[in-house]
């Protein structure tokens, strides 16, 4: 039995009370401190964005400050305090929140709650990111585009209040649980950009070339370029490849889904028909991304030029693909690109670049191996990312298995 299982079977053996927070906390909002505020030195601050993308559940140092002049008009936490911030995009983030555990008063924004406790702060915060919490949120928050949770809800959200020596213990356990999960994933992503990096590494390698001869995109490719006129969008029907879909190297399709009705295909794909092994270029938002065609039942949008070899004895289709990718096209393409914030290149422009192209017997060696390297990179990027997800949600199964308690009387 764990010391954990001890406890509990010591101190509450009964179950746990389910408390309204309003019975074991104050609950305020936050002030009126904006970004415009921030400066290099002063009284420490948190604005309620940093919540969602700068602290984690604990911090013991603010990011920012702002003056003196400027905290005497805020609202302020105290050490142990939890900020948590009320309004959010998404109802995932919503009451996502932070431990203020420095040694001084922070100043903190408005869009919060202030929630002044007295039970474990780290206890509460790993209650307040668990899937029990997140049951009750739901049925708080409102709102369409911004979704809210006003403070005064706040205080009607139960929450279990096992006595401070089990709070303890089962912080102690998350924390290291929580630093094990961490130290995982950093290895686990660490060496899913290690394989990236050597992929391209080797990439480059087999695209460099010595006394080969260059030629442009328009001359050895047919090109259809599809910008123009935006195509009738349906529910159903034929699925539209937009500059979204187009990743490096392939179609995603599950990016973004657009369709267009069946019986307009004809008119949109007048230009020409899509065929398996043509390569795409997107033009503008995003630039330069390179897919090959792998289904021709699809039709093609704006911001997509595609290029297929006149002659497969000059020019392998896939060998275009690989070419498109490597940084030698990438840089020029970057530097003929055009535009402040939205990055683009006139098809005109593209068409006359110029690629690297040696014999055909040895484009289909290049293909060989990077198709080969390909295969490998995405096991790599599949396995990975699934790995690391399956660590965070055994996490996230322990955690609340260790936050779920049986209510007394229940």
């Amino acid at each position: 039995m764990s010391k954990l299982d001890d406890l509990i079977k010591e101190l509450c053996p009964d179950g746990v009370e389910y408390k309204p927070l309003g019975d074991i906390a104050t609950i305020s909002r936050g002030g009126s401190l904006q970004k415009k505020d921030f400066c290099d030195e002063g009284i420490p601050c948190i604005h309620y964005g940093q919540i969602y993308t700068k602290f984690g559940l604990f911090a013991e140092k603010a990011l920012t400050y702002i003056k003196e002049d400027v905290a005497k008009r805020q609202k302020m936490a105290t050490p142990n305090d939890i900020v948590m911030a009320v309004t959010s995009e998404n109802i995932e983030d919503v009451c996502k929140c932070v431990v203020w555990l420095g040694d001084e008063d922070v100043a903190v924004s408005g869009h919060t709650a202030i929630i002044h406790h007295n039970q474990n702060a780290k206890y509460l915060a790993y209650y307040f990111h668990s899937t029990m919490f997140y049951k009750q949120k739901a049925k708080l928050a409102h709102g369409t585009k911004v979704i809210e949770v006003t403070p005064d809800k706040l205080n009607s959200v139960k929450v279990p209040v096992p006595p401070l020596e089990v709070q303890r213990e089962i912080v102690r356990v998350l924390d290291s649980f929580t630093l094990l999960t961490a130290e995982l994933t950093a290895e686990l992503t660490a060496e899913l950009t290690a394989r990236c990096k050597q992929y391209e590494y080797y990439t480059n390698r087999l695209l460099s070339f010595e006394s080969v001869k260059y030629y442009s995109l328009e001359e050895i490719c047919d090109i259809v370029d599809y910008r123009g006129k935006t195509p009738k969008k349906s529910d159903s029907g034929v699925f539209l490849v937009t500059a979204k879909n187009i990743r490096k190297g392939y179609i995603d399709y599950d990016k973004s889904q657009e369709f267009i009705p069946e019986d307009t295909y004809e008119e949109v794909m007048h230009r020409g028909y899509p065929q398996i092994g043509d390569v795409l270029i997107t033009t503008e938002a995003p630039c330069g991304f390179v897919a090959q065609v792998d289904r021709d039942d699809i039709a093609l949008a704006q911001r997509v030029i595609k290029y297929r070899s006149k002659d497969i004895g000059l020019l392998d289709n896939t060998y275009l693909k690989y070419i498109l990718l490597g940084n030698e096209f990438q840089s020029e393409l970057e530097r003929q690109s055009t535009g402040g914030t939205v990055k683009g290149i006139k098809g005109s422009r593209l068409h006359k670049m110029k690629i690297p192209v040696p014999d055909i017997k040895t484009q289909l060696k290049v293909v060989k191996y990077l198709d080969r390297f390909d295969s490998l990179i995405h096991s790599v990027k599949d396995g990975l990312p699934a790995e690391i997800e399956a660590r965070n949600n055994q996490y996230e199964y322990y955690r609340d298995k260790l936050l779920s308690f049986k209510e007394i009387g229940a």
